[in-house]
């Protein structure tokens, strides 16, 4: 049975200034798309990659990823879709389709492209050992305050109990499938299954996992790890 990992990459990323999809953004050299997926298959748990990719730039996206897979597996490039959910969908139907013994599914932004290893293969092991849905987390570090529509503070919510929300996220394929046929709206596939009642069980994130969105956080993780070592 395989793992196969979804990575919705078409977005343009318009804050990292580059003119260019955000995916394709070097660190120190090395597009971002290129070391998240040489993190997925790392982990030693990943048999096959579905990249949703800009559809300009699809060729481009396969000739840096297709050698990336290691014996046994592959990386299937696709044109993604206008919004990130559509292309998750394009990605979900394309492993289905074509990767038939899909039993587990990771979701995995492009932009946490240093997301270690062992905390792919421990969500995916948190799926194996029975859970539907399970995601990265870290404890929040700051204090957050609730506000209203003109910014007037309405609560001070107890941070001991919130996380900040890492990716891979993993599901079994068939708890997937089911949060995209309810139709229901969320900011990410975990949300997706809450809100079509399922549990989402959580495992340690790392501070590696960094969500790269803007010039700041780009300089940041060249310095972190330069030489390309996490």
């Amino acid at each position: 049975m395989s793992v196969v990992a979804l990575v919705p990459a078409a977005g343009r990323g318009e804050r990292l200034g580059y003119g260019m999809p955000k995916a394709l953004v070097p660190v120190n050299g090395v597009p971002l798309l290129t070391r998240a997926v040489q993190g997925l298959f790392a982990s030693g748990q990943v048999q096959h990659v579905v990249i949703a990719a800009p559809p300009s730039d699809v060729d481009l996206v396969h000739t840096a990823t297709a050698s990336l897979a290691p014996a046994g597996g592959a990386v299937h490039v696709l044109s993604g879709g206008a919004e990130r959910t559509d292309s998750v969908r394009l990605a979900l139907e394309h492993a289905l389709r074509v990767i038939p013994d899909t039993s587990i599914v990771l979701v995995h932004d492009a932009a946490r492209a240093f997301t270690p290893p062992e905390v792919i293969a421990d969500v995916v092991a948190a799926v194996r050992d029975g859970h539907d849905a399970v995601i990265p987390v870290l404890p929040v570090a700051d204090t957050i305050k609730q506000v209203d529509e003109v910014g007037v503070v309405v609560s001070t919510p107890d941070r001991a109990g919130l996380r900040v929300v890492q990716t891979p996220q993993g599901f079994r394929v068939e708890t997937l499938k089911a949060a995209y046929r309810s139709g229901v709206a969320a900011t990410d596939d975990a949300g997706l299954v809450e809100k079509n009642g399922g549990k989402v069980h959580t495992v340690p994130g790392h501070a590696h996992a960094m969500k790269i969105t803007t010039p700041f956080d780009l300089a940041v993780a060249a310095a972190l790890f330069a030489g390309g070592s996490a």
